[in-house]
């Protein structure tokens, strides 16, 4: 994602461990039946190294990885989303063969900011926004996500230089285009899980969201 500036590097400790003791202290796991995690969650994250690494995997800089959190988010809810997300970076590291300070930097910034700010639209939407599904769906599933990947995208690339031979312009319609096609998936998945498999969703109830009679 390029070469680190050293300002951004104290940053992404300071976030990454506001999170995880936030998260260690709400004890998520307590939610998660005898049975583990619903397999569609572990699915999705078990794809998110192969997302994070997509540049290294294509060789090409241009290519933006995708964020995939906020799904997560939806799938597991935040508190188990963030610590679910340690392993992902390890991984993503070893296949891309990262230095740990550019793995620590897409943990933060491609896990863990987004995924707090799809949490924190989240929550303000179910706070002002009708209970409705299409709100729901709609909300959370796509404006959501996209807010929350193209704005992590902008806020990293103001603390990165980019990648030599690349223009910081054209790098940032890469990230606006990455989150609207992230978007589009996340909020299509959202609306298959609603309709078909709402127990999936650890951030959907029936009793919120469908019509009352």
């Amino acid at each position: 994602m390029g070469p680190r500036k050293s300002l951004p590097m104290s940053l992404d400790v300071l976030l990454l461990a506001a999170a995880v003791l936030l998260a260690l202290a709400l004890r998520p796991w307590r939610a998660v039946g005898a049975g583990g995690p619903p397999w569609p969650w572990l699915a999705w994250w078990a794809v998110l190294p192969l997302f994070w690494g997509a540049d290294r995997i294509a060789q090409t800089a241009i290519i933006q990885p995708l964020s995939g959190a906020s799904l997560l988010v939806l799938l597991a809810g935040w508190p188990l989303a963030v610590l679910a997300l340690l392993p992902v970076a390890a991984v993503t590291m070893l296949m891309g063969g990262m230095a740990a300070d550019e793995a620590l930097h897409r943990l933060v910034w491609l896990g863990l900011v987004p995924a707090t700010l799809a949490m924190a639209l989240g929550a303000a939407q179910r706070r002002w926004l009708p209970k409705h599904l299409f709100v729901y769906i709609m909300g959370r599933g796509f404006f959501t996500t996209w807010i929350a990947a193209a704005g992590a995208g902008a806020l990293a690339l103001l603390l990165v230089d980019a990648p030599p031979g690349t223009d910081p312009g054209d790098l940032l319609l890469a990230r606006f285009l990455t989150a609207s096609g992230e978007a589009f998936l996340t909020g299509m998945l959202t609306a298959i899980f609603v309709a078909f498999r709402p127990e999936w969703l650890a951030t959907y109830s029936d009793r919120l969201y469908l019509p009352k009679d």
